[in-house]
């Protein structure tokens, strides 16, 4: 193909991405070798926790061009998810519900992102095909293959990184998520964009966990999102009290940065909160069996947990909440349950410790913080 081809192929694809409800895309190469020492010195450190397959494939992360034979460009797409009437300083407010990172609250991403990617992919093969161009081969990543794809959209001109690690766009905030087409066309590449968060630390202050650090580097074993979803066994106690009434995953960083300000409802419905998963109860939550559970969690992201750390996490949440005799009933009576093990049976146990001595501060004062933020800058969503 002419580089007149290749452009106008680009601008088609662009086009294409948006058609299949990609809010952008950018085009890059696949040069990540300023990468390598920082995801090493990540490992090294072991910020990675149990996040065992961080480490499984070594630099393979940093090279798409192994990951998958023939490519010299990645395709780097986002799809906003924020959805409507998203109630977040309602939600965080009320230490009797569970918050759940608006991510998680309607359909699995995965595999409607990589649906779409393999539909652009398709088109950019069958256009190629009909000019005569063969041998074009593709490969579409979302998020469960060693990619690093955050310094990939960054490289792409979808955005920059936060001090939070997450990609921030000027026009969308950070409530968005990212997909890659691995491809062996030498389609133009786009610009960077040149901009940072400058000397704003809001994300760093307001992180309930303290695991942001001052390097644009999070330590992910303190982390909510990693202490909820990602760690399989007992959450650490000195986390606990910090926790708070998360139960799956956390958004401070996200609801605190003034870069969201700006971002934009989802296109797709799929993203929409759950009825069963808008501002719910915890006690109602913690009521549910395993088949349940699986029930109203089929297609969700929350169904990867499993049972068992789902009861975890709102033992923690409930434990967290203030002193109410079905509380403490609902922790004893789950306890006899055969649904229960030990180390859940430890959280609930943490759970009835907490309801046994006062809290004057139900709600820490950094989450308060954070609510009052949420009301101020993203009265939308609150």
């Amino acid at each position: 193909m002419t580089s007149l081809e290749l452009s106008e192929l680009s601008l088609q694809i662009k086009n294409w991405a948006q058609e299949l409800g990609f809010a952008q895309l950018g085009i890059t190469d696949t040069d990540l070798k300023a990468e390598e020492p920082k995801l090493q010195q990540w490992l090294d450190n072991g910020y990675h926790g149990e996040m065992s397959y961080m480490a499984n494939h070594g630099m393979m992360r940093a090279r798409p061009h192994e990951l998958h034979p023939g490519t010299i460009r990645v395709l780097s797409a986002r799809m906003d998810y924020l959805p409507p009437e998203a109630g977040f300083a309602s939600n965080l407010s009320n230490p009797n519900l569970g918050y759940i990172s608006r991510y998680a609250g309607g359909r699995d991403y995965h595999k409607l992102i990589r649906k779409q990617l393999k539909k652009l992919g398709d088109r950019i093969v069958a256009h190629c095909q009909q000019i005569g161009v063969t041998g074009i081969d593709f490969r579409p990543f979302v998020d469960s293959a060693p990619v690093l794809e955050r310094p990939l959209a960054e490289k792409a001109g979808l955005g920059w990184t936060g001090k939070h690690s997450l990609l921030l766009n000027p026009d969308a905030g950070s409530w968005f998520f990212l997909g890659e087409v691995l491809i062996n066309l030498p389609l133009p590449i786009d610009i960077p964009l040149n901009q940072s968060c400058k000397t704003c630390v809001a994300c760093i202050k307001s992180c309930p966990t303290n695991a942001i650090l001052d390097n644009n580097v999070v330590d992910g074993r303190r982390c909510i999102s990693y202490l909820t979803i990602e760690l399989q066994g007992a959450i650490p106690e000195e986390f606990r009290r910090a926790i708070g009434n998360r139960i799956y995953g956390c958004d401070d960083c996200q609801l605190v940065c003034p870069i969201n300000a700006k971002a934009p409802l989802t296109q797709q419905a799929d993203f929409h909160i759950r009825n069963q998963l808008i501002q719910p109860e915890l006690l109602t939550l913690f009521a549910w069996s395993e088949k349940q559970f699986l029930s109203l969690t089929e297609g969700s992201p929350i169904r990867r947990i499993g049972h068992k750390n789902w009861l975890r996490n709102i033992a923690v949440a409930l434990g967290n909440a203030p002193f109410n005799n079905d509380i403490v009933t609902a922790l004893n009576a789950r306890k006899q349950s055969d649904e229960v093990d030990d180390m859940v049976s430890e959280h609930i146990d943490w759970a009835l410790k907490q309801h046994s001595q006062a809290h004057a501060e139900l709600i820490s004062r950094k989450t308060q913080r954070v609510v009052r933020a949420i009301e101020k800058g993203l009265p939308r969503d609150a």
